[in-house]
């Protein structure tokens, strides 16, 4: 499943693509996009025939577009995306025309506004279109393939949902206030959440997020540290790439109890997830096949950054040793034996 660059980079994309577009009619596809909502392909295109789009809103790695009448109410019900292993969402319009390789601010507008998002408190906005050099933008043309939903707007472009190996779903929902009352997500004002994601934790880049409180919650877990910063109900966007690569930048093994962590310790850890996720996001993510790119089809550059993830056995950047790789949560963990010790067992 994308992590919360890849899906970031995605939301802002669609922000700026497709908010304040009217949807004049929905074409399901594949039965298992819809599969979570009640009342099938019939009721989300009834739910979302005729209705703006308001806003396109995250949080974590959870992706959704609010709808309605009136852009200054709290929405009631939004579109909610769950991307899986191999979703997309693709943006096409009207006259089919698609960003070329190279053209200038391609990726800027891919991600929306980097003085919002990537920029830690005090710092100065990002400028993605120096760190990403124009020649590594490319596009991935799009394919029907595996086109599984399309919504078509008045003005003709389309939204598109591709997924090819049919883990994700689209989902019409209704929304709940959050606990806190403060802001339900990245791209939106409004103090309510779908439903559905009502549990899913502020993440590492939200402003909203009290990073105090978050160290506290994390050391009465008494759980492994990766685990913990892998549940989402904890503090969420964190998938296994970041979370190897936020553990190598702090020095930690994935298998220390958090617990046993002092709170400045752990706040190193989390300035470390938060500052490889915003590296990330600066370059659209990271893609090692096609099966993620953002809404202009434009696949994220992030993968020849990794120090670890996915490179067992190749020298870790810092040290050398050969980087190694665990079993972990019926996936691979990947970390170096020199700067990552594992804990002694008990």
């Amino acid at each position: 499943m994308p992590e919360l660059p890849e899906v970031e980079t995605v939301r802002a994309g669609l922000a700026a693509r497709v908010v304040g577009r009217t949807v004049a009619d929905v074409e399901v596809l594949h039965p298992r996009s819809v599969r979570r909502q009640p009342g099938g392909a019939t009721d989300l295109a009834a739910r979302l025939r005729g209705r703006t789009l308001t806003a396109a809103v995250r949080r974590g790695k959870y992706l959704w577009l609010t709808y309605g009448e009136d852009v200054a109410a709290a929405p009631d019900e939004a579109l909610l995306a769950h991307l899986g292993m191999s979703g997309q969402l693709l943006v096409q319009e009207p006259d089919g025309a698609r960003a070329s390789i190279g053209e200038p601010g391609m990726v800027a507008a891919a991600v929306g506004d980097p003085g919002r998002f990537l920029a830690a408190p005090g710092e100065r906005p990002l400028d993605l279109t120096a760190t990403l050099p124009p020649t590594l933008v490319r596009t991935i043309p799009a394919t029907t393939a595996h086109l599984r939903a399309r919504l078509t707007f008045h003005d003709g472009g389309q939204l598109w949902f591709v997924d090819q190996r049919t883990f994700g779903h689209l989902m019409a929902v209704g929304t709940v206030p959050t606990d806190d009352g403060a802001a339900g997500g990245l791209g939106s004002d409004a103090p309510v959440l779908p439903a559905p994601v009502a549990h899913i934790a502020r993440d590492l880049l939200d402003p909203a997020l009290d990073r105090a409180a978050l160290v506290r919650r994390t050391r009465t877990r008494r759980t492994e540290v990766k685990r913990a910063l892998l549940d989402q109900s904890l503090v969420s966007g964190v998938g296994n790439i970041y979370a190897d690569e936020a553990l190598w930048r702090a020095r930690l093994h994935g298998a220390r109890r958090t617990d046993r962590l002092s709170p400045a310790r752990l706040g190193e850890l989390f300035d470390a997830a938060a500052e490889v996720m915003r590296e990330a996001l600066a370059v659209g993510g990271t893609s090692f096949d096609a099966l993620y790119v953002d809404v202009e089809g434009a696949a994220g550059f992030f993968a020849r950054s990794l120090a670890v993830y996915g490179r067992a056995g190749l020298p870790c950047p810092r040290c050398g040793a050969p980087v190694r790789r665990e079993q972990f949560m019926n996936r691979g963990s990947f970390s170096c034996p020199r700067c990552q010790r594992r804990p002694a067992a008990g």
